[in-house]
């Protein structure tokens, strides 16, 4: 059982890095920050190794969302990511206790980039099934895999407001969850390769407590399944950018494709 003081470990963002275990405690920390869900989900790894089996699912019900429809379908927790799915990374499937919110953007046109790294994507979302991602070679580098089931005109509209909203918010803007403000500046949409039938890709320096760090931002519709992948670096080392890792992006699409037929 994990130690409930994990959680709440406090560790200062500018410490040096001596190991993996003290670099995700960072991450967790330097989350709750931010407001950045990725790292919200990795909190669970801080404190434990790698499971041994297939983590449990995790469900993130969006704000507005009945309770009929909270619990996630069978196939996307068969879908997501699990243990020993991508070698190299140690996996956690157990939320943060505030790993559910919606980031609120300082300005409407930049809205839907804030709010697509809440607990769902956005409040249309039925269901979300989610997975951090550790990687026990880069040190600092935390990365996060999400599924969510959506009515088709649904999913189709989150791409469509995403684009806009990256064309319209400019480079900058702030977010607010809980009295926890952050910073993103440098917002760029990023060219990604990325198997699907629609996706898009930006990259910005979020700041948190006055420490900078790349994050990187794919999401990614698969039918009527929006996948989302996010990834942060809190090493403080050169270099000064981060991408979702392709081993992660192209092992979670592959494994919906295989098991929703999408």
């Amino acid at each position: 059982m994990r130690p409930k003081a994990c959680a709440r470990a406090t560790v200062s963002a500018r410490a040096t890095v001596p190991n993996r275990t003290t670099v995700f405690i960072r991450a967790s920390m330097f989350v709750r920050a931010t407001v950045l869900t990725l790292a919200v989900l990795l909190a669970a790894v801080a404190c434990v190794p790698a499971p041994d089996g297939p983590a449990g699912p995790v469900t993130a019900r969006a704000p507005g969302v009945r309770a009929s429809s909270a619990p996630a379908p069978t196939g996307l927790e068969r879908a997501v990511l699990a243990a020993g799915d991508v070698p190299g990374y140690e996996l956690s499937g157990a939320p943060a206790p505030d790993a559910e919110g919606v980031p609120r953007a300082d300005r409407a046109a930049c809205a839907p980039l804030a709010e697509v790294m809440g607990g769902a994507p956005d409040d249309r979302a039925r269901a979300t099934v989610s997975r951090g991602l550790g990687a026990r070679l880069h040190p600092g580098l935390a990365v996060s895999a999400s599924l969510s089931a959506y009515a088709l005109p649904d999913a189709r509209r989150l791409i469509a407001r995403l684009t806009t909203a990256l064309a319209r918010c400019g480079t900058a803007f702030g977010t607010l969850l809980d009295g926890h403000r952050a910073a993103y500046q440098d917002v760029r949409a990023a060219p990604y390769a990325v198997r699907g039938e629609e996706s898009v890709s930006w990259t910005a320096t979020a700041t948190g407590q006055g420490v900078p760090a790349p994050v990187h931002l794919v999401v990614v519709r698969r039918g009527a399944t929006i996948v989302r992948f996010m990834a942060i670096d809190l090493s403080g080392r050169a270099p000064t950018t981060v991408a979702v890792p392709h081993d992660i992006a192209d092992r979670q699409l592959d494994k919906l494709a295989r098991t929703l037929g999408e």
